[in-house]
């Protein structure tokens, strides 16, 4: 399916881009979250009269993005599990924790920004963690996991 692109992707492309995906993934992913529209000789005209605006509000999205970024970049959050003698977590912590505990300190962020590559945290002591807030801008965040004795 050809798709016109509405904001960047990663590994696909970037505004304005008329690129070819399979259906599915246009028609399940990038189409419902509003990141394409298909290329048809119309909507390609009426991407062509909103260009302006659309790189304005993208160009403004990116620059909120680095702003919080900044703000973000090198903080230390603090979380508290329980654990065992030896440090292991008896659960563990998630994005989700994550993204609670940097909401609490005032920063909008959603589970789904929180990167974690290795799968939850299950271990106490301080942990580096990347927090995707746009495509272009990913900080680094450390989590202080401190272990509470059973």
């Amino acid at each position: 399916m050809q798709i016109i692109l509405m904001d960047k992707v990663v590994n696909l492309g970037n505004l304005g881009d008329v690129v070819r995906v399979k259906d599915g993934y246009a028609r399940n992913f990038l189409i419902p979250q509003r990141m394409a529209r298909r290329a048809t000789a119309a909507a390609i005209a009426e991407f062509e009269a909103k260009r302006a605006e659309l790189e304005k509000a993208a160009a403004a999205k990116l620059a909120a993005a680095q702003a919080q970024g900044e703000k973000l970049s090198g903080l230390t959050v603090q979380i508290s599990q329980k654990s065992g003698v030896d440090g292991r977590l008896f659960g563990s912590v998630t994005n989700s924790d994550i993204a609670d505990a940097l909401t609490k300190q005032g920063f909008a962020v959603e589970k789904s920004q929180v990167r974690l590559p290795l799968g939850p945290l299950k271990t106490a002591g301080d942990h580096a963690v990347s927090v995707a807030l746009h495509t272009d801008v990913v900080v680094d965040v450390i989590v202080a996991v401190l272990g509470e004795h059973a």
